[in-house]
């Protein structure tokens, strides 16, 4: 399996997906802002809570810079909203069940995991100019971190 990457200077592939509580969040809506689009493997996880949590507690300053946060998985509306409920999360969680913008982006397909190959989720952000282009992108990320690291360069 050949996995696609985005990299800066990239169209960010379009998407309208639902968030956690059963509404429709569109890329497109967004064009004109900068959004920090970021996939996750799955909801109420060790690393993913983390990771969400750290979007949270950099939510403010993120949202100064003019910055939209979007954290995508496959989970259903449902779990999101519990996730987003017990975390406290302040931004939207959406559903992609079927991996489909998962794989536009190139965060779904042959990873390494405990020196074995596996093919998933790949903890995958990107920061969408208003321009609708990729300005950023992390691939393989690490949870633990992670957002202060978008931070510090997209506030630099």
């Amino acid at each position: 399996m050949t996995e696609q990457r985005l990299e800066p200077g990239d169209e960010a592939p379009e998407f309208s997906l639902p968030d956690a509580d059963g509404g429709t969040v569109s890329l497109s809506a967004l064009r004109g802002q900068q959004v920090i689009v970021y996939f996750y493997p799955a909801a109420m996880t060790p690393g993913c809570t983390k990771e969400a949590c750290d979007f949270r507690d950099n939510l403010g300053a993120l949202s100064r810079s003019g910055l939209t946060v979007l954290g995508i998985s496959h989970d259903a509306p449902g779990k999101l909203a519990t996730f987003r409920d017990k975390e406290g999360l302040n931004f939207p969680l959406l559903s992609d069940p079927a991996y489909e913008v998962h794989k536009a982006y190139g965060a779904y397909g042959e990873k390494t995991l405990y020196g074995k190959k596996t093919v998933g989720v790949i903890r995958s952000t990107f920061l969408i100019g208003p321009d609708s282009k990729i300005a950023r992108a992390w691939h393989h990320v690490r949870a633990d971190g992670h957002a202060e690291k978008v931070l510090a360069v997209v506030v630099a």
